[in-house]
Formats: C-alpha cells, structure tokens, sequence
C-alpha cells in the first residue's frame, strides 16, 4: 500500500491507494503512530486536514475489508508539515533540481534574508529517519551540507532548521538511477515561464529527446525540454519524462503560486479594450450627428443613441475582462 501526500500552506491532503485501487477498502491515517479521529476513517482513500496548523508530523495508513477483515500491513511514511508564506530562510540545492542521480554528489544550504547564522539542514528520509547532517558519507560547512556519494535511501524530505528548533522551507529530494526530471525546486509563480528537462545519468549528452507527462497524460513528446511560457494554476500537477529505451524518471509535484501583481494587467487589459472601441464610438457619433443635421432630428434622439453606444462599450469592455 502506497501513501501519497500533496499540500499546501494552508491545506495538505493525504491520497491513500491500495494496488492501484480502492474499492472496498477503508483506510486508518496515524499520525507520530496516534490513530486520527473517525473521520479519518472511511471508502474512497482520502484524507482532508482543515485545519493544518498543528497537523505537523510523519503519516502512515492502514486499510482493511470483508468480513471476517483482512488487514494489510503499514503503508509507507510520510512527513507533512505547514510553513508560512514568507518564510525567512531558503534552502537552495545544487545542482538545482529536486531529482539527482545515485552514485554522485549535490549539496544543500540555508540562505537567511538578514545574514545571519544558525542554521542547519536536516531530513527525514524512510529508511533513516529524521537526521542531521554529519557522517562519513555527509559534510556540513557552516550552513552548507554536502552529500558525497548518492544512494535511493538519501530520497526524503529536507529543511532549514535554527537552533531554536524552528524549521522552514521544505523540499522533497529524489535520488534514482537512469533518467531523472530537472524541475525547479521551488514553487513556480504564476505567469512565470516553467522549463523541464529530462537527463539521463548513462549518456555523455545529460539532455534525452523524450516524452512529458502530467498526471499521467501525455502533453509533448519526443523533445530535449518543454517550455511553458505562461505558467497558470492549472499546470500545476505531477510530472515526469519517459525515454523509449532508458525509461522514466520519478514523479515530482509542481507548485504553482498565485501573482498578487494581477491588476495592472487588468487595468490595461480594460484600457485596450476601450480605445480599441473607442474609434467605433466616435465615427457613430459623427454620422448620428450628420444625420440629424440633414434630417432636423432632435437633440434627444442623438443623446439616445450616444447612450446606447456607451452601454455596449461598457459591456463589451466587461466582456472582455472576464
């Protein structure tokens, strides 16, 4: 049985599977081995926290049916945790990218916005557990931890943590060997441009000609990368590539954050959509005038149609801001 996890500052979700399928099964969600109340009991897989402020902690799942019940063993562990939405430190990764291969290198450190020191990088990893960084085949220099030579047990969630025991900034860190997905590895803002590759470790050319999926759809093949110009919500999702001959690589979840910068553009975009009218207006207006002078019509009759005018560029000045 696999646990899954996909979350958000404000809201993490657990999706529970069972062989691909959960008909007939209903799942158990512990949290730090404390079973959650009835309601996370139940059909279907799926696990909604509300409120995720104090739901911070490593989840496991359990399913069971029939009669007499058929109970399977523990699911895999997940560690779910909520950080703000500014926090104060980055963990940045070199080379940058949430996927690496095995047998090779990358490192990991803490940049604090006022330079200030203190802080460390720490994981949790399922075969490890939760560990700091230090032992033969890990260095860390100041802030910096280094991970020498790679292996699939070093695949886990890593983080910035201060002395004072506060941690930030999360990233979730595969290790695989053969083909692997350059992503970004922090949350892409919306209307930004997301750029994918897809690298193969047996190759001295890192780029393959490969195809790109997203939620298990195919959405380009047979390319060295895949570009998304104008990146929106909907993209977000997970992806990864699949070579004919090397194979796929991983899954990885691809967060998309929402730009607070969206008035501007909509007030240029209802701008153009007056002046672009505008000239209709006007040439209405001369020959409404003209007309009224050749055929004495009153002054009402063109107030009339003036109005009429300005309510259908207000409307389709609307229409076109939606």
């Amino acid at each position: 049985m696999l646990l899954m996890r996909d979350f958000s500052p404000s809201v993490p979700r657990a999706v529970l599977s069972v062989n691909g399928s959960s008909t007939g099964w209903t799942f158990s969600n512990s949290n730090d081995c404390k079973l959650l109340s009835d309601s996370s009991r139940g059909a279907g897989g799926n696990y909604t926290v509300s409120s995720a402020a104090k739901h911070t902690g490593v989840y496991v799942c359990t399913a069971e049916r029939g009669k007499p019940v058929y109970n399977t063993t523990m699911s895999n562990t997940q560690l779910i945790w909520v950080t703000g939405d500014s926090p104060p430190v980055s963990l940045i990764v070199s080379p940058s990218r949430t996927q690496h291969f095995t047998s090779a290198s990358f490192s990991l450190s803490c940049e604090d916005q006022s330079n200030s020191t203190g802080w460390r990088v720490r994981r949790y990893t399922e075969r490890w557990g939760l560990e700091d960084c230090s032992s033969v085949w890990r260095s860390q220099t100041g802030s910096t931890c280094t991970i020498r030579t790679t292996s699939p047990y070093d695949t886990g969630v890593y983080w910035c943590e201060s002395k004072s025991g506060e941690y930030y900034h999360p990233v979730n860190i595969t290790l695989h060997f053969g083909v692997i997905l350059e992503n970004p590895v922090h949350p892409v803002t919306e209307g930004d441009t997301l750029t994918l590759r897809c690298l193969d470790q047996n190759t001295t050319s890192l780029n393959l000609r490969a195809d790109f999926y997203k939620d298990g759809s195919l959405i380009q093949n047979q390319t060295t990368e895949m570009i998304i110009s104008t990146v929106s919500k909907l993209h977000e999702g997970f992806y990864y590539c699949k070579h004919p001959e090397r194979g796929e690589s991983p899954k990885s979840w691809i967060s998309v954050t929402v730009s607070h910068s969206g008035s501007p553009i909509s007030v240029l975009h209802t701008l153009s959509s007056v002046l672009a009218v505008c000239p209709y207006l006007l040439v209405t207006v001369v020959m409404i005038f003209k007309c009224c002078r050749m055929r004495g019509k009153c002054l009402s009759d063109l107030l009339h149609y003036i109005q009429l005018n300005a309510k259908l560029v207000i409307i389709f000045t609307v229409f076109l801001d939606c």
